[in-house]
């Protein structure tokens, strides 16, 4: 088995505990795996391997490398998921270090939900969630500079490559730029604004030295293939960090966007919120989810009545801009739709 070297940052599963393991018929079935893609003899545990990684394993064993969140979740001696050694044993199933409760529904394995846990959240989580995706303001699109070119002339680069970049602002060896290209505009459904700028993470790239005004750099990260021109924005403060906490104002907003263009979303996944920094909107901010109840039909009286909205999720803001956010959903009991209501704790 070879598994390639990608590295990631840290997950964003340190935002969570492991819950209890739930009888079969009551497993929520989110975030479903087929059994078929399985690889057949689990074994149990896996020794890690020289340049294995977390993802590596996840891919090979379940044919879904974001699977390696759970794994790193039911393997919680593994303090940094980045850091795996070789010898380290990875359990998938019952025993030590919790296990990774698989278990097999016809035809299906389904991997318990975990609940949310109160406290600080390590900006390394933010980092996770968006390591594919990030939100920027329409001004933001040109970045601080962009790829020139590698050293060996190839059109594609991945982790380890030397390249070479051009930046509009002054920088030192040792500096460390996300690689990003713009993906689409988050418009408000209601309004038609343009509200911000949806951009994909490529990978990393650390500043080497200067010459001449071109620097040269090395690739340290690839979630997807770098090129020629894509842009250069100053990466994350790794050691920065958020904390949960309750909105300023009473506001109310809507689900407007779902990650990949999606229009169902789950436990754990990022949507786009019609509430920034203009409602004073942190990172931190917690919000809870709540769909419209259905118009049915009173047989009784004969009027067509309106049940009441339900909450079906909670959510914490991880980039807000000016007029709307980028948010993780922390907990949810049912989809979550474009369009369901967003609401400041305490609302109804």
């Amino acid at each position: 088995m070879k598994f390639s070297p990608i590295v990631l940052i840290i997950a964003v599963f340190g935002l969570f505990a492991v819950a209890p393991v739930a009888m079969a018929d009551e497993l929520d079935t989110k975030g479903v795996v087929s059994a078929n893609d399985v690889k057949p003899n689990l074994p149990q545990p896996y020794v890690v391997k020289k340049g294995d990684t977390l993802w590596d394993i996840a891919d090979y064993f379940f044919k879904d490398p974001w699977t390696w969140l759970k794994i790193w979740e039911r393997n919680l001696y593994i303090t940094n998921p980045d850091l795996i050694y070789p010898g380290n044993k990875i359990w998938f199933d019952g025993g030590r270090a919790g296990g990774l409760r698989v278990i097999k529904l016809k035809p299906e394995v389904v991997f318990k939900p975990v609940e949310r846990l109160e406290g600080p959240v390590d900006s390394s989580i933010i980092m996770t969630a968006l390591m594919r995706q990030d939100f920027i303001q329409a001004d933001q699109v040109e970045g601080v500079g962009h790829i020139l070119d590698s050293q060996d002339e190839r059109l594609n680069y991945g982790p380890h490559d030397r390249v070479y970049l051009r930046l509009n602002q002054p920088a030192k060896a040792g500096d460390l730029f996300d690689v990003f290209r713009t993906t689409s505009t988050m418009v408000d459904p209601i309004s038609g604004d343009d509200v911000g700028v949806l951009v994909e993470h490529r990978g990393q790239v650390r500043v080497v030295s200067e010459e001449d005004g071109i620097y040269r750099g090395v690739v340290e990260k690839a979630f997807a293939e770098i090129s020629r021109s894509d842009r250069l924005k100053p990466a994350r403060d790794p050691d920065l960090k958020i904390v949960p906490q309750a909105a300023e104002l009473p506001v109310r907003g809507s689900v407007m966007y779902i990650r990949d263009d999606g229009r169902v979303a789950g436990q754990h996944q990022v949507l786009g919120i019609s509430l920034g920094m203009k409602d004073r909107i942190k990172p931190g901010t917690v919000m809870s989810i709540y769909q419209s109840g259905r118009v049915i039909h009173d047989q009784v009286t004969g009027e067509d009545v309106r049940l009441p909205k339900e909450k079906v999720g909670e959510l914490i803001v991880l980039v807000p801009q000016e007029q709307a956010s980028l948010a993780l959903i922390t907990k949810s009991t049912a989809p979550v739709h474009i369009g369901d209501a967003v609401l400041s704790n305490g609302q109804q």
